[in-house]
């Protein structure tokens, strides 16, 4: 059993789903090596999300966006304000999706289902910088 380690960055732009499943693999070039192990994903912010969900259709981004924010509008009496009126809902959004992923490794290549793919939920209205923390432990030459 061998570990790997990667902090990478990403930068957002307003309020999306960026599908970052190749972003991932393309700077996590160890996956590759990996026959069996698990890979954790982990965001280091409480205004932004990780998810899994449906990769081919672009609606689904733009869909799963305007569900979160009927679910959490910005509109409500919040009396967390200090860093806009987006700020609190995006904290919402981020404790209801989460922010650390456990995906499988199999063969060097993520186990992802057919139309799986991995984002990152922005919440907030201006781009950020965004930190994710990756951690594989995996079984190397099987």
């Amino acid at each position: 059993m061998q570990w790997f380690y990667e902090e990478l960055t990403y930068k957002t732009r307003s309020q999306t789903a960026h599908l970052i499943t190749d972003f991932l693999t393309e700077n996590l070039p160890w996956i590759k090596t990996i026959d069996l192990g698990l890979l954790n994903v982990f965001l280091q912010h409480t205004s932004a999300s990780l998810s899994i969900n449906e990769n081919c259709d672009p609606d689904v981004r733009d869909d799963l966006v305007m569900s979160l924010d009927r679910i959490v509008p910005e509109n409500m009496a919040y009396k967390h304000k200090d860093e806009g009126a987006d700020d609190m809902p995006a904290h919402v959004k981020s404790s209801l999706l989460g922010v650390s992923l456990n995906i499988p490794i199999r063969n060097g290549a993520l186990n992802l289902g057919r139309w799986q793919g991995i984002y990152l939920c922005e919440h907030r209205s201006m781009p950020h910088v965004r930190k994710i923390v990756c951690t594989a432990n995996g079984v190397v030459g099987l």
